[in-house]
């Protein structure tokens, strides 16, 4: 008679929490574990960090955020009998040495604790600055069961699930909090069926949720067998409990390798079906990114209103509809700011989207602004023609207008630029660029227009005149502009753009690779290396692409490197 295999009941709580609100963040926590308690779970994980929210940067810097960290978690393994959780925290020892880290709890008690081996140091991530990486493996044992411990970037390097698995772990368990960008769930899922097929053990992967300044972290926790199948899938960017009981072998004999065994009271269950939650298709994926990016944005920073102007393009278009999706049709003020220079159309476009929308919609025209501006620089500029400094001080003019309404109301300003016309510095500083959250700032224009499209399918009729789709893109900043005064077809600018910022191809990479116009490249080029000023004071904004404007690219602003 063949003996039945344990099963383990695992649950992975992906939760949307806060930096620094160690007290809503543990309640939030103090919640999954009794979720968990009424599913009669084994097993519960939390993300990574989950007590102080990720990434707490330079906060980890203050010993008393880190004291306060740690008596947070001392309040919760009083909730852990009847099952063992695991949950992200920073732990610190007796040198002031500051670790990554994930607590046992089980039976009322902290029994053991892991340290994040793999501190990665690229991209959005500095954790060597903070961290001191683990030096040994975890190994639990449930139920005669050995699970393995690691935490986010230690499932992307190879070595720490070799390890586990030689330690005869039959499940490795991922604390993450890993930030979204598009596509990057097909890559997760990808990794951790990598691991689970090579090294024979199913993989528990419990992500963070929701909006942490330009990061957005999308969730979707995973749970696979040692055949790299899929069992469980949580929903994207949404709170969600994920469960599957997951019959696994336990260890045969006694086993020389040091493991934390953790008692478990078997009680009586009826089984369960575990749910895979769909995967969003990937315009919708990325829309959901930009709303839950500004909703926490806004929302955790103490806002409840946001304004924005209107003009009657496609990017402000783009953004009222994301800032009604994300806070609701009562929470937005939308304003029309019209010149000497908006034509009927535009400006009757952004009144229509205003109403199709259900949004509040204010005029305020800059022309007696304007004027003055002309009759008070006149002397300063007489002799001297019409150039791009008429066209920023109306930038400028509605940059003010805008920050007067929000400092009056307490109404955050949304920036409407998107990833083009920031790389390409065709942006105003202290004008357009003037604001406090840069929704569409890490969005192609060519994505603009296929999110654009997207929402407009959402609802018939869609919110966003046919027009704003057809006009050629425009400032109306000077008579008959188009940006194609300035900038390449965003057709040829947003390959050559991804290929530098991106890719960090090189001029002659990029030439090999696409027939593009040499002089076109290069102009692309200078174009990017010269605005870096600007785009170091503009505000934040979601990021979505591998490579964002902020944190993900550090470039120096004085730099005479030019590639010839």
């Amino acid at each position: 008679m063949v003996a039945k295999m344990p099963t383990l009941r695992v649950a992975l709580a992906q939760l949307n929490l806060t930096v620094g609100d160690l007290e809503a963040n543990g309640l939030r926590i103090a919640e999954a574990i009794v979720h968990a308690k009424a599913w009669r779970a084994d097993l519960v994980v939390v993300p990574e960090l989950a007590v102080t929210g990720y990434p707490p940067e330079d906060l980890l810097l203050k010993p008393a955020f880190v004291q306060a960290n740690l008596q947070a978690l001392a309040r919760l393994p009083a909730l852990t009998q009847g099952l063992t959780a695991l949950v992200g925290f920073v732990d610190r020892d007796r040198q002031g040495r500051l670790f990554n880290a994930a607590a046992v709890l089980a039976g009322g008690r902290h029994v053991a604790t892991y340290h994040k081996q793999r501190l990665p140091n690229y991209g959005v991530f500095d954790e060597p600055r903070y961290f001191t990486p683990g030096a040994s493996p975890l190994v639990l044992s449930l139920q005669g069961v050995r699970v393995g411990l690691t935490i986010c970037e230690d499932l992307w390097q190879e070595a720490p699930a070799r390890v586990v698995a030689a330690a005869g772990c039959r499940l490795l368990v991922n604390l993450s909090a890993s930030p979204y960008h598009a596509g990057k769930l097909a890559a997760r899922q990808a990794l951790c069926a990598l691991r689970a097929k090579t090294h024979r053990l199913a993989v528990a992967y419990c992500n963070l949720v929701g909006g942490q300044d330009e990061l957005v972290f999308d969730g979707a926790s995973l749970i696979l067998e040692a055949s790299g199948r899929l069992v469980a899938r949580g929903a994207q960017f949404h709170e969600d409990l994920v469960l599957a009981d997951l019959e696994l072998p336990a260890a045969p004999g006694r086993r020389r390798e040091a493991s934390v065994r953790v008692g478990l009271v078997s009680c009586p269950r009826a089984p369960l079906r575990p749910i895979r939650r769909q995967a969003l298709e990937p315009l919708r994926e990325i829309y959901e990114a930009l709303v839950v990016g500004t909703r926490d944005y806004v929302r955790k920073n103490g806002f409840e209103t946001v304004v924005l102007g209107l003009s009657g393009g496609i990017d402000s278009s783009l953004t009222a509809c994301l800032a009604v999706d994300a806070l609701g049709r009562e929470h937005v003020v939308g304003v029309v700011m019209p010149s000497r220079f908006s034509s009927r159309q535009t400006q009757g476009d952004a009144r229509r989207l205003a109403r199709a929308l259900g949004i509040r919609c204010e005029e305020l025209s800059i022309e007696p602004w304007f004027t003055a501006a002309l009759q008070t620089l006149q002397r300063l500029f007489a002799g001297r023609p019409a150039d791009v400094t008429e066209q920023n001080l109306q930038a400028r003019i509605r940059g003010t207008l805008l920050m007067a309404l929000s400092n009056k109301f307490g109404w955050l300003v949304l920036t409407t630029g998107n990833k083009s016309e920031m790389a390409t510095g065709y942006c105003t500083l202290y004008g357009d660029m003037a604001g406090g959250f840069a929704v569409i700032k890490d969005v192609p224009k060519t994505l603009v227009y296929q999110l654009a499209r997207w929402r407009n399918r959402q609802g018939a009729p869609g919110p966003i005149p046919e027009t704003v789709f057809r006009r050629p893109p425009t400032a109306e900043l000077a008579p008959n502009q188009t940006d194609r005064d300035a900038l390449p077809p965003y057709e040829a600018l947003d390959p050559i753009l991804k290929a530098y910022v991106e890719e960090d191809r090189s001029l002659w990479e990029i030439l090999r690779r696409n027939r593009f116009n040499p002089k076109t490249v290069r102009g692309v080029i200078q174009m990017v290396d010269r605005s870096e000023y600007k785009r170091r004071q503009g505000p934040p904004g979601v990021k979505i692409t591998p490579k964002a404007f902020g944190k993900d690219r550090r470039m120096p602003i004085t730099n005479r490197y030019r590639q010839s």
